[in-house]
C-alpha cells in the first residue's frame, strides 16, 4: 500500500522508508539473477545490496503503477507465475509483493537481527491473481468463523486457558500500530483489522494451553474445523490491500 500511495504521489519516499521499520531496523535489496538486477540496475545475487530507496527508483524508471499482495499456501501460488524460484522462494516466506506491470516480484526474509532483504525476481506472468470484492471477503470472514465456532466449542479449545480473551487480544493488537497512508480507505482499514482479530483466534486456538493437548482425533478435527477460517483471513487481506490500493491509484491520479 505503500508502494502504490508512493507511486501516484500520495506517499513521499521518505514516509514509504520510514513505514519499512515496522517490520526491521534495516532494509537492503538485491535481484536473484543477473538479467533482472541489469533490468532494473539493481545488484545481482553475487552482489552487495542496496538501500530500498534505489528500489523505489527502479520502479520509478521502470513505469510501475500499482503493486499487489500475495499470501500463497500449499496447493495455491497463484500470481507468481508458476511453479519457479519466486514461487518457492514466496512460499516459504509466506508472502510476496508483485508488480505486474513491471514484471517482476519481490520476497522479503529476514536475514540477520534487524535486517530484512528483499529479493527481487523477474515475474513471467502474473496469470492466475484472483481479484476478491471486498465485500465478498468481508462476509466470508464472518460466515467462516461463525461456521468453526460450534466445532471449536465442542472440542474445548479454551479449556484450561482462562486469559484466552487477553491472549487474542494481544495478538490482534499487534496490527494496530501499523502505519498507514493517510488517504488509507477506511473499509480497507477495517477489514485489516477484522481479519487481525480472527487470526488471533485462529492462532490461539491452534495452541494447546499447559496441560490441554488434545487427542490426535480431536486435533485433526480442530485442524479441520480452522482451515476455512484461515483461508478466508488470506483472502480478506488480499482483497483489502487490493481495495486500498485501487482508491490510493484513483486519490492520486493526475497528481504525479
Amino acid at each position: 500500500m505503500w508502494t502504490s500511495g508512493w507511486l501516484h504521489g500520495l506517499a513521499a519516499a521518505d514516509d514509504v522508508l520510514d513505514a519499512l521499520h515496522t517490520w526491521a531496523e534495516q532494509h537492503e535489496v538485491v535481484a536473484d539473477d543477473d538479467g533482472t538486477a541489469t533490468a532494473l540496475d539493481l545488484p545481482g545475487p553475487d552482489e552487495a545490496p542496496v538501500g530500498p530507496a534505489l528500489l523505489l527508483a527502479a520502479l520509478r524508471r521502470a513505469g510501475a503503477t500499482s503493486a499487489r499482495l500475495v499470501l500463497p499456501v500449499p496447493g495455491d501460488v497463484r500470481g507468481l507465475g508458476g511453479k519457479g524460484t519466486l514461487a518457492t522462494c514466496a512460499l516459504r516466506s509466506g508472502e510476496a509483493l508483485v508488480v505486474p506491470s513491471v514484471h517482476i516480484g519481490l520476497v522479503p526474509k529476514i536475514v540477520a537481527d534487524g535486517v530484512m532483504r528483499w529479493t527481487v525476481f523477474d515475474l513471467p506472468s502474473s496469470t492466475g491473481l484472483e481479484h476478491i470484492p471486498i465485500g465478498e471477503a468481508e462476509h466470508g470472514l464472518g460466515a467462516a468463523l461463525r461456521g468453526a465456532t460450534a466445532a471449536l466449542a465442542s472440542l474445548d479449545v479454551a479449556k484450561h486457558r482462562p486469559n484466552v480473551r487477553k491472549e487474542i487480544a494481544d495478538l490482534a493488537a499487534e496490527n494496530s500500530t501499523l502505519p498507514w497512508p493517510d488517504a488509507m480507505p477506511p473499509r480497507a482499514l477495517r477489514v485489516l483489522q477484522r481479519a487481525a482479530e480472527v487470526d488471533a483466534i485462529v492462532r490461539v486456538a491452534r495452541s494447546d494451553s499447559p496441560g490441554g493437548a488434545l487427542s490426535a482425533s480431536a486435533s485433526t478435527a480442530r485442524a479441520e474445523a480452522l482451515r476455512p477460517v484461515s483461508e478466508a483471513v488470506r483472502r480478506a487481506r488480499c482483497a483489502a490491500v487490493d481495495e486500498a490500493v485501487r482508491v490510493l491509484a484513483d486519490s492520486g491520479a493526475g497528481r504525479h
